[in-house]
């Protein structure tokens, strides 16, 4: 008898990520890619990719799931169900963190906080997708204004001596702040670590209004930048604990969620 896999797609408004794993709940593979115009297009080449690279045909995969910002565009044409990110983050997180009780999210476009209780449920959670200024978007605004890769902020921010104040909210007034202060020759550390301060106040008001509990683990692609977390331990007086690849926790939960409703049909 060939063996059984499971498929969770997560759609991001930036990122589209896939898993598969397998009867015994073991990751077998993931990917992800630039989710792009083409959503489509993109969820068809990471799942023919992914199938490709692992040797598997596709009458194995016995159930899919798919969440995240392009889940109904998925479940149309491609996958058997779909489900909500909230759930899916906290299911996948609980797999890693079986002790986690809240769980922060920055991704591209939005953060969100979801408290869990003892079994892993989600018991209260908070969202903000109407400003980018608690996202990653507002990362990638800010490393073009100062002209550093995205992925040097996190240890550029940890050489700052005298980190900035940015008192704006909005990431358009953020950008002006920023770029009178590069006009006033402020080292790009301490700039740097301002707009990661800036991130975590937001988050962390984000965080207080759901109640944050040990263990706090943070999710979603901005969860790669040390200066964020640092900075977000700082405001919620909590360690934070990171997955070896934060980017997939959502993927993962969906897998979860698929193999259990096939399990439970079959």
């Amino acid at each position: 008898m060939d063996k059984m896999y499971f498929c969770g797609l997560d759609i991001g408004s930036s990122m589209s990520k896939i898993i598969l794993i397998n009867e015994k709940e073991d990751i077998i593979g993931y990917k992800f890619s630039k989710s792009g115009f083409e959503i489509r297009k993109t969820i068809s080449d990471l799942y023919g990719s992914i199938l490709d690279e692992h040797k598997i045909k596709e009458d194995q995969i016995k159930y899919i799931v798919a969440t995240g910002y392009g889940r109904n565009v998925a479940s149309a044409f491609f996958a058997d169900e779909k489900v909500t990110e909230i759930t899916c983050h906290a299911k996948g997180v609980h797999k890693i963190f079986p002790n986690c009780h809240t769980v922060i999210d920055i991704g591209g476009q939005d953060s969100k906080a979801i408290k869990l209780d003892a079994n892993g449920r989600v018991s209260s959670f908070a969202m903000n997708d109407k400003c980018a200024a608690g996202s990653g978007r507002f990362l990638e605004v800010m490393s073009n204004v100062i002209g550093v890769n995205v992925n040097d902020l996190g240890p550029l921010s940890l050489k700052s001596k005298n980190k900035v104040s940015i008192s704006s909210t909005c990431t358009v007034f953020a950008e002006t702040e920023v770029i009178s202060m590069i006009a006033s020759e402020i080292s790009k550390e301490d700039v740097i670590a301002g707009i990661h301060d800036a991130i975590a106040t937001k988050v962390s008001a984000l965080t207080r209004s759901t109640g944050i509990e040990d263990d706090v683990v943070m999710t979603g692609g901005v969860a790669r930048n040390i200066g964020v977390v640092k900075s977000l331990e700082e405001k919620i007086g909590h360690i934070i604990h990171v997955p070896p690849e934060p980017l997939i926790t959502g993927a993962l939960g969906a897998a979860l969620i698929a193999k259990n409703k096939f399990c439970k049909n079959n």
